[in-house]
């Protein structure tokens, strides 16, 4: 008796299975599609808070912040397109990059003071504490 096989891995698919689980999903689909966050830092000051995210390559109409309660969302979209122009063809690139942070405010700030800049690749954001939340300057007592 003798047996028969039925199913053959197809040498094609077993490449790609192969390069699939070798490789890291940005060397795949182009680190391009990969979607990253970008880094932030947060600084407590007497009077408030500052919000600096490193965004560079961005506009600052790329950027949309908004605050709902005390939920700060710091979004940002960027399209781009390349025509590259190569002998007789014509090469057509789209670049789409998005983030988007959130940050939940403490009840001690004015979630309607807040001011926003965007320069060398860095949006910082000022967030003014309430005055109850500042700190007391020291006050001298006389003793009488």
């Amino acid at each position: 008796m003798s047996f028969v096989k039925l199913y053959q891995k197809a040498p094609m698919f077993q490449s790609f299975a192969n390069e699939l689980f070798n490789r890291s999903l940005s060397d795949i689909v182009g680190s391009d599609f990969v979607n990253t966050q970008p880094a932030v830092n947060v600084v407590e000051t007497p009077n408030g808070f500052a919000i600096q995210v490193a965004a560079p390559g961005l506009e600052k109409n790329d950027f949309d912040v908004q605050v709902d309660k005390n939920l700060l969302t710091i979004s940002a979209k960027k399209e781009q397109e390349t025509t590259v122009a190569e002998g007789k063809f014509t090469r057509r690139e789209f670049n789409f990059s998005s983030f988007k942070r959130s940050f939940q405010l403490p009840e001690t700030v004015q979630t309607d003071n807040i001011s926003a800049t965007y320069e060398q690749g860095v949006l910082t954001l000022n967030i003014v504490k309430k005055d109850e939340a500042k700190p007391a300057p020291v006050r001298k007592i006389d003793i009488v």
